[in-house]
């Protein structure tokens, strides 16, 4: 008999942490298949909900917003690929030039839950922007993701168009934040523990263990 755990996993899709923490989470639920059954759900965060639709170049951007020289810019990317080599997410960060608004990305998450897909889009939505420097805010380049996480495209394109899920996302965001949560990754464990920052895929297997312990016994 297989126990259960909630994940509510707070995150950006512009997030390199984010990705990591998401990664090593799959492969972890992969590991404890069978002794754990996790319902993952993935929540908004805008780590930049005043970013123009233009962007801003990635690097000027990590400079202005964390006051780091170009040669700390140049040391995160490179602990983040290694860290990405280690557990087969691939950042190709000379693609990703620029930083995005990705409140219309929180949308289609949102739509994508209620179609039972979410999961998959936000796999898809990590690996375009970190994988392949697309842009997570135009339109038709999220209407042509979702079609490939396996949504319907028509049915992407009316979300986005029609503003739907707008006001879930920007209740959701509050939520966290006025709960603390003003950095991500984090996760919240049974709707009370709360896990902040990328970590390991064992951390994650243990944690993964010891709450569905805690969920039997209680």
């Amino acid at each position: 008999m297989t126990s259960s755990v909630t994940i509510d996993f707070i995150s950006d899709v512009v997030c390199p942490w984010c990705a990591l923490g998401a990664t090593a989470l799959e492969q972890a639920i992969e590991n404890v298949a069978g002794e754990v059954s996790v319902e993952l759900t993935y929540k908004p965060f805008e780590l930049n909900p005043n970013m123009p639709a233009e962007g801003e170049q990635a690097v000027e951007h990590l400079m202005r917003k964390y006051g780091r020289t170009a040669d700390d810019v140049a040391a995160g990317k490179a602990m983040q690929i290694a860290r990405g080599e280690a557990i087969g997410f691939k950042f190709d960060l000379e693609k990703r030039t620029h930083f995005y608004n990705t409140f219309d990305a929180h949308r289609l998450l949102l739509w994508a839950l209620q179609e039972g897909r979410q999961v998959e889009l936000k796999k898809v939505l990590l690996q375009a922007y970190f994988s392949e420097g697309q842009n997570p805010s135009d339109p038709s380049t999220l209407v042509r993701l979702a079609t490939e996480a396996g949504l319907d495209g028509a049915s992407a394109q009316e979300v986005l168009a029609s503003g739907a899920f707008a006001d879930e996302v920007r209740e959701l965001e509050a939520y966290y934040q006025q709960r603390g949560i003003n950095s991500v990754p984090a996760m919240v464990l049974n709707g009370q523990h709360l896990v902040s920052g990328s970590q390991s895929v064992e951390y994650y297997e243990q944690m993964l263990r010891q709450m569905a312990k805690a969920s039997a016994e209680a």
